[in-house]
């Protein structure tokens, strides 16, 4: 594995802006769609700490490790992630996902609701990541994210959203 210092930055840098806040949350959604753990972790510094609801571990194997149960568990998995709040080399996320328990997607389905806290080397990768979600089952009927639908334009009703 190389080292952070043998890897070109991960563009936007801290101190964020509007502007790269909201990118860097776009592409964070965007690679965790793919639900490829190896194409996501070099988005983490190798010694990234996480917490995981009430998983606590480090570095990029273990990232790559969470990630593949995850998504074993975890079918049809959509995620859309929106900016909460930043502040210099920090990030907060709002974010919902929908799963489905099995390659079925006739199966039962559940939303995650939850707020992600990032905060990020000089190089732009993300050197700690803290995640509280909740779990509730839905209706086939009354998931946002369906076949078909950006998750960028799919609606989050109100009450499921800040305030812009």
């Amino acid at each position: 594995m190389s080292t952070q210092q043998d890897q070109p930055p991960l563009h936007p840098l801290p101190p964020f802006t509007a502007e790269t806040a909201h990118q860097k949350v776009k592409a964070a959604q965007d690679k965790w769609n793919t639900k490829n753990p190896q194409l996501i972790s070099p988005a983490y510094t190798p010694n990234s700490i996480w917490r995981n609801r009430d998983e606590f571990f480090e570095g990029r194997e273990k990232i790559e490790d969470f990630l593949t149960r995850k998504w074993q568990k975890e079918k049809n998995y959509r995620l859309r992630k929106e900016l909460f709040a930043f502040q210099d080399n920090k990030i907060a996320v709002e974010f919902w996902y929908e799963f489905s328990e099995s390659d079925d997607p006739a199966s039962s389905w559940f939303r995650t609701y939850g707020i992600e806290h990032w905060v990020f080397a000089q190089d732009g990768r993300m050197a700690s990541r803290q995640m509280s979600g909740n779990t509730i089952p839905i209706k086939q009927e009354e998931r946002w994210f369906k076949d078909g639908v950006d998750v960028n334009e799919g609606e989050v009703p109100r009450g499921h959203i800040s305030a812009k």
